[in-house]
């Protein structure tokens, strides 16, 4: 415990990228675990099957099954890798955290990496892809653009809480 407060914002740094990483797990593990589930999410958001009616962006729908799975492969592997930078990156900062700052900050690169596949997956590809281009957001039913927002400020939030660097100490501000 004592370690953890000599260095509480790098602790804090570390425990939150573990967090980040175990969410991601348990995604990959539903995914894994229940496909049907997500992979129909994914047809009917693709298929705009549940947009409104008289919908003009019609003509963006997507109905091919094969393609259906393909992209949520894709998706269940960017949760996969966001999963395993995020669970290496905890390590790391936690392992590092009493190291100087130039090791500490190699080791939050894979925490940056793995904010930065979440951002990816979550802004770009259910946000922008899926709420606007397929028109997700008309639908009540497969409409996952709030869950994605959440995720994706909070993947910016602990993105800069990352970067944020703790208050040299004066034996540090001697040695500059």
């Amino acid at each position: 415990m004592s370690r953890m407060l000599r260095h509480p914002l790098r602790s804090l740094q570390g425990f939150t990228l573990l967090a980040a990483g175990v969410y991601g797990l348990f995604v990959v593990l539903g995914n894994v675990i229940d496909p049907a589930s997500n992979l129909s999410f994914v047809a009917h958001v693709m298929s705009m099957d549940t947009t409104f009616e008289d919908n003009a962006l019609l003509w963006r729908a997507v109905a091919a099954p094969a393609v259906h799975v393909a992209v949520f492969v894709v998706i269940v592997v960017a949760e996969a890798v966001f999963t395993v930078l995020a669970l290496i990156g905890a390590v790391q900062l936690l392992r590092r955290r009493d190291a100087d700052r130039a090791t500490f900050d190699r080791a939050r690169a894979w925490g940056f990496a793995a904010y930065g596949v979440g951002i990816l997956l979550w802004f770009v590809g259910f946000i922008v892809i899926g709420s606007e281009w397929f028109a997700m957001w008309q639908s009540s039913t497969w409409n996952g653009k709030d869950t994605a927002m959440d995720l994706t400020l909070l993947w910016v939030a602990l993105a800069v809480l990352l970067a944020l660097n703790e208050p040299a100490t004066s034996s540090e501000e001697r040695r500059v």
